[in-house]
């Protein structure tokens, strides 16, 4: 049976569209590992041996662009048990460019002789296919040589493989091509050589990005060296999954993550840009003008697209495999066309002039038209089924089929109505009132009537349970009765405005209540829940962004000594994770350390971007610039001297410090 590669134990690079996945001592050839671009992998084995034996690891690090490996050949032994033969591999990506440097270093006072080979290959499996585990036994492609270079082609890319100093020898079969190289090294010496594979577009396809250009270099939160660990390898990595729209280069957003969901994804884009965007002002433009180009404008069942729509996912073709196959671009989502609404207002908040909005002015009245439209015609309330029956069965951001459980663990059934998306839609419709009476534009009346209708609505229809007891459903189910298993969904609505302070309370203690808060961040259903498996994927598991928004929310309704519990959640699992959050981990620790979901996607954009919302939550960051608003509430938590620098507001950047202090450069 087909399975999914796990990654929990590879190491990753990424930059853009191009990632690299290898074992810890730097392989490629298992399940799941290779060089990918554009959905494609280009390079499924990469094979470094010392006379024929492989190396073993000692040591490995991967951030952003680079995968760096210790290892030593242990069959070169000297007089003692030491190793003295060390291998350093330090692999670079750069667009469509994988550069390996390979360096070997001799401890030994004697001489060394060895052959040095590399066998390469690429089998221009398609990522959909990797991802199902339907990709393990595709043969290699055939190979052509060129002089000293090898290479392979595929339906969209020809890859090349050069080397400096090139091979003394060099063979190709059925199996790829061998690449070999004599190392003497005289006592106590080095010796380097460069290996380069370069990936030649063909043809054009829908989506094809380009690396995009986010400098996070001054953001830092200077108080102890936890903070450092939980930001520095995801600010590095967030730089580096930006991407550039092919229909405006200059407008970048965020991939969703390595290796599945290199692209872009409409929830995942907004919910990145919105942590980012106290130090990225100018990627949540990119994101909401590259979303805005894509908003549907007609009625498409096969698509999921709807005029005012924003969209789910870009594909560079047909992606999928099974029951559920996407047409290249889907907009089965329910919760992007508010959050894109929500971000715009955000960016405002930020500092963006009044009439900078002006162009986004259709774009806005079109997803309010969407959110008028869903919420009519299911109740008063959004709501999603897929109706193309190829399509996702959940359109909200637990998106896998069993997510939506009731008390008594069982699934329930279709149209769901959410209880975020609602929150969210309020959030949206306030937010748009602000901005079109600040456009001098009609209707923000009717959007705050509209918004006051639909939290009514959750109020009378979402709350279970009575007294200290009383929780939110995550959502209402096909028959219109409550969702009332009990989720991480609650900690979304914190920030949207939807509920009342006594209501916040409510929430907030059932959110930190032991059956969902674990050490390591909220849960995503609650360990009494028979459904409850701390490696489900919505049923029990810690998502790093999950855990961000509720914290967001903890902050935005001035719960600080709650929202410092979950920082230190945060701050714990930064240390278990060595700095880079995965995607989902565990709802159970092993000891003290995180247990991985071993499927987990890493760097993942909105798990990366938790870094930010940990900075600007510890110092309780608060920005208005309409309302002329720019404070802090900083935590008692953080050490004397601390200092946030990279915060962009208005155009200018403040550095934020403990005494009070906010100074402009």
């Amino acid at each position: 049976m087909a399975q999914q590669p796990w990654l929990h134990e590879f190491e990753i690079a990424v930059d853009g569209p191009s990632t690299a996945l290898s074992a810890h001592d730097g392989q490629m050839g298992a399940p799941g590992t290779g060089w990918f671009l554009d959905d494609r992998r280009l390079l499924s084995r990469l094979d470094l041996r010392l006379d024929g034996e492989p190396l073993t690891a000692v040591a490995a690090d991967s951030a952003g662009p680079r995968t760096d490996v210790w290892a030593v050949a242990r069959q070169l032994s000297g007089p003692t048990p030491d190793p003295v033969v060390q291998v350093h591999r330090e692999r670079r990506l750069e667009d469509a460019v994988l550069t390996e440097t390979i360096t070997v270093v001799s401890r030994s006072a004697e001489p060394v002789s060895a052959t040095l080979t590399l066998a390469c290959g690429g089998d221009g499996a398609a990522l959909a296919a990797v991802k199902g585990g339907l990709a393990d036994d595709l043969p290699p492609l055939p190979v052509h040589v060129d002089g000293d270079d090898v290479g392979w082609d595929d339906e969209h890319h020809r890859t090349t493989v050069t080397a400096a100093p090139a091979p003394t020898d060099l063979d190709h079969g059925t199996e790829g091509a061998l690449l070999s190289w004599p190392v003497r090294l005289a006592p106590h010496s080095a010796t380097t050589l460069e290996v380069t594979v370069t990936a030649h577009r063909g043809a054009a396809s829908a989506f094809d990005t380009r690396p995009g250009r986010l400098d996070l270099a001054s953001v830092r939160l200077q108080a102890d060296p936890r903070w450092d660990l939980a930001t520095r390898t995801n600010l590095a990595d967030v730089a580096h999954l930006a991407q550039t729209d092919p229909a405006a280069p200059d407008d970048v957003f965020l991939a969703a993550g390595t290796p599945w969901y290199l692209t872009l994804f409409g929830r995942d884009a907004l919910w990145s840009a919105r942590f980012l965007l106290p130090f990225a002002p100018g990627l949540a433009l990119g994101t909401l003008r590259t979303l805005a180009r894509r908003q549907a404008t007609t009625e498409d069942p096969a698509t999921g697209a709807e005029p005012g729509k924003i969209l789910h996912e870009v594909r560079r073709g047909t992606f999928g495999e099974g029951e559920i196959t996407l047409p290249p671009t889907y907009y089965g989502t329910v919760d992007a066309t508010p959050l894109w609404v929500c971000l715009l207002h955000d960016t405002w908040r930020f500092g963006l002039p009044t009439e900078d909005v002006r162009p986004f002015l259709p774009t806005l009245r079109a997803a309010l038209g969407w959110m008028e439209r869903s919420a009519a015609r299911a109740d008063g309330l959004l709501s999603y089924l897929d109706s193309s029956g190829h399509g996702l069965t959940n359109q909200g951001w637990k998106d896998s089929g069993d997510a939506m459980r009731r008390a008594d663990g069982t699934v329930a059934p279709a149209p769901i109505a959410l209880l975020e998306a609602q929150g969210y839609a309020v959030e949206a419709a306030r937010g748009a009132a602000r901005l079109l009476e600040a456009l001098g534009e009609p209707g923000a009346g009717s959007w705050r009537d509209w918004a006051d209708a639909l939290s009514a609505r959750v109020r009378d229809r979402f709350w279970v349970g009575s007294g200290d007891d009383a929780y939110l459903a995550m959502a209402l189910d096909g028959q219109g009765r409550p969702v009332d298993g009990v989720g991480s969904n609650m900690g979304h609505v914190l920030e949207t405005g939807l509920l009342t302070p006594e209501e916040s309370d409510h929430v907030v203690r059932r959110l930190l209540r032991p059956d969902l808060l674990t050490p390591f961040g909220i849960a995503t259903l609650s360990s009494g829940n028979p459904a409850y498996n701390p490696l489900g994927y919505h049923t029990g598991s810690v998502w790093t962004h999950d855990t961000a928004i509720a914290l967001r929310g903890l902050t935005a309704t001035g719960h600080r000594a709650e929202a410092d519990t979950v920082i230190e959640a945060l701050l714990h699992l930064a240390q278990s994770v060595d700095g880079r959050f995965p995607e989902l981990t565990s709802g159970e620790p092993l000891g003290s350390t995180a247990v991985p979901y071993p499927a987990s996607c890493r760097p993942q954009a909105w798990s990366a971007a938790t870094a930010a919302v940990l900075m600007t939550a510890a110092v309780g960051l608060r920005v208005d610039v309409p309302a002329g608003v720019v404070s802090c509430d900083p935590s008692p938590s953080l050490p004397r001297g601390w200092s946030l620098r990279g915060v962009q507001v208005a155009g200018e950047e403040l550095a934020l410090g403990d005494d009070g202090s906010r100074t402009t450069s």
